[in-house]
C-alpha cells in the first residue's frame, strides 16, 4: 500500500481563513448593534410622554383602556380630524398639543372685548328673534337648567318576579345610569345598592361595589323565601344608592321607594325603572333624647351607667322606623379604655333598654373621665348609621356637664336625666 501523504501548507492556511471570517463577523455584529441603538434613541425622542406621565403632569384623567387606537397618542392627525366631532366655540376643550415646555396650558383672558363676547354667543336665534329674548329670560332658563342638572341623580333599572312553585319573591337589580360623581378628584364614584323590604325591615341585602363608574351594571338577583303572594301588595321596596369611601363614611347618592300596591306579578317578570331622588332625612327636627342614670362609688372607685330609654329618634329611612341600640365608650384623658353596647330594639323610635354597665375607674375622682353615648341604627351586612351622640363629663356643656357635676357632688346616689342628642 502507498503511504498517505498530506501537505503541511494546506493545514497552515486554515487558521488564517478562520481568523479572517471571525474579524468580518465581529465588525458586522458591532455595526448592527450600533445601528439598532441609534434607531431606538431616535424613536424615543420622537415619542410623546407615556399615559401616567401625562396624567400626573397635566392633571387630566387619561386611561388607556378608555381610548381606542384612533384616540391614543401617536395616532395620525388626519384620522383624528376626520373622526373628531364639531365642537362649539363656547364649549370646554383641552388641547394637549398646545401646552408649553413646562406642560402648562396657555392662560386665556377672562374679560374679553365686546366683540369677543358677541362672537362667543351661540347663533341659536335669528336677528329678529334676538330682540324678543330678554336677558332676564336667558338668566331664568340657565338657572332652571342648572337646577334640573343638580336634581338629576340617575335612573335605577330592576325587575320583579314571583316564583309560585317555591313561594319566593325575586328582585333583580340590573343597573343604574347617570349617577353623579361623588369623588371630586377622579370625577367618578364607587357605587353599590342596599335594598330593604318595608315595613318590617326583616330582609336587607346589598350588591357588590363597582369601582370607578357612573353607569354600574350589577345584574344581581335576590330571592326572598317565605313571602306569600297575598302579602306582596302590602310591601314596599326601598333602594339606597351609595358610593363606597375607604377612609370615611360612605356617601349617600339617593334613594328609590317602590310601593308594591297595585303591581301584579302573576303574568311573569316585570321590568321597571325609577328616577333616583335625594334622600329625605329630617335632621332639623332633632336627633331625639336619651335617658341616662349615673352613680359614682367612691369607695370601690367604680362608675355605674344605666341606659334607660330613648325617645323621638329620627327616622333613618322612608319607613320611619329604626333599629336602635346604644354604644357606651369610657374615656380617660381622651383615650378610650372601655366600651359596652346594649341590645338592638327592632322597629321603634321610642326604645326601652334598661341595661346596666359597671366601669372601673383607673384614677381617683372623675376629673379626667368622660362617657360617650352613640345611638346607632342597626343595619345587617353594612355599616351602622349614627343617629345621635351624647357626651357626659367635666368638660361637657349643657345638661351633660350638669349631670356630671351632680354625681361628683353626691356619690353613691343614682341620678337620672334626659339629654338631647346631637349629630354624630
Amino acid at each position: 500500500m502507498a503511504p498517505i501523504t498530506t501537505s503541511r501548507e494546506e493545514f497552515d492556511e486554515i487558521p488564517t481563513v478562520v481568523g479572517i471570517f471571525s474579524a468580518f463577523g465581529l465588525v458586522f455584529t458591532v455595526s448592527l448593534f450600533a445601528w439598532i441603538c441609534c434607531q431606538r434613541k431616535s424613536s424615543k425622542s420622537n415619542k410623546t410622554p407615556p399615559y401616567k406621565f401625562v396624567h400626573v403632569l397635566k392633571g387630566v384623567d387619561i386611561y388607556p383602556e378608555n381610548l381606542n387606537s384612533k384616540k391614543k397618542f401617536g395616532a395620525d392627525d388626519k384620522n383624528e380630524v376626520k373622526n373628531k366631532p364639531a365642537v362649539p366655540k363656547n364649549s370646554l376643550h383641552l388641547d394637549l398639543e398646545k401646552r408649553d415646555l413646562n406642560g402648562n396650558f396657555p392662560k386665556t383672558n377672562k374679560a374679553g372685548s365686546p366683540s369677543d363676547l358677541e362672537n362667543m354667543t351661540p347663533k341659536l336665534f335669528s336677528e329678529g328673534e334676538k330682540d324678543a329674548v330678554s336677558p332676564d329670560s336667558l338668566k331664568s332658563s340657565t338657572s332652571l337648567s342648572s337646577e334640573e342638572k343638580q336634581e338629576k341623580l340617575g335612573t335605577l333599572f330592576f325587575s320583579l318576579e314571583y316564583n309560585f312553585e317555591k313561594k319566593a319573591f325575586v328582585v333583580n337589580i340590573k343597573e343604574a345610569r347617570g349617577l353623579p360623581a361623588m369623588d371630586e378628584q377622579s370625577m367618578t364614584s364607587d357605587p353599590y345598592i342596599k335594598m330593604t323590604i318595608l315595613p318590617e325591615k326583616k330582609h336587607k341585602v346589598k350588591t357588590r361595589v363597582l369601582r370607578k363608574t357612573l353607569d354600574p351594571a350589577f345584574d344581581e338577583t335576590f330571592t326572598f323565601y317565605g313571602i306569600p303572594y297575598t302579602q306582596i301588595q302590602e310591601l314596599a321596596l326601598h333602594f339606597t344608592i351609595l358610593s363606597f369611601d375607604r377612609f370615611s363614611r360612605d356617601d349617600i347618592i339617593g334613594e328609590v321607594l317602590i310601593p308594591l300596591t297595585g303591581i301584579e306579578l302573576s303574568d311573569g317578570k316585570m321590568l321597571m325603572n325609577r328616577e333616583i331622588i335625594k334622600r329625605n332625612v329630617r335632621k332639623s327636627s332633632g336627633r331625639g333624647e336619651l335617658l341616662i342614670s349615673l352613680c359614682y362609688q367612691s369607695t370601690t372607685n367604680t362608675l355605674t351607667v344605666v341606659v334607660l330609654k330613648a325617645r323621638h329618634l329620627p327616622k333613618s329611612d322612608v319607613s320611619g322606623l329604626s333599629d336602635p341600640y346604644v354604644k357606651v365608650n369610657l374615656y380617660h384623658a381622651k383615650k378610650r379604655i372601655s366600651k359596652k353596647k346594649t341590645h338592638v330594639k327592632k322597629c321603634t323610635p321610642n326604645a326601652v333598654f334598661n341595661e346596666l354597665f359597671v366601669f372601673d375607674i383607673p384614677c381617683e375622682g372623675l376629673e379626667e373621665i368622660s362617657v360617650e353615648f352613640l345611638v346607632l341604627d342597626s343595619e345587617r351586612g353594612s355599616r351602622n348609621e349614627v343617629i345621635g351622640r351624647l357626651v357626659l363629663g367635666a368638660a361637657a356643656e349643657g345638661t351633660g356637664g350638669e349631670h356630671w357635676k351632680e354625681i361628683c357632688d353626691y356619690p353613691r346616689r343614682q341620678i337620672a336625666k334626659w339629654h338631647m342628642l346631637c349629630d354624630g
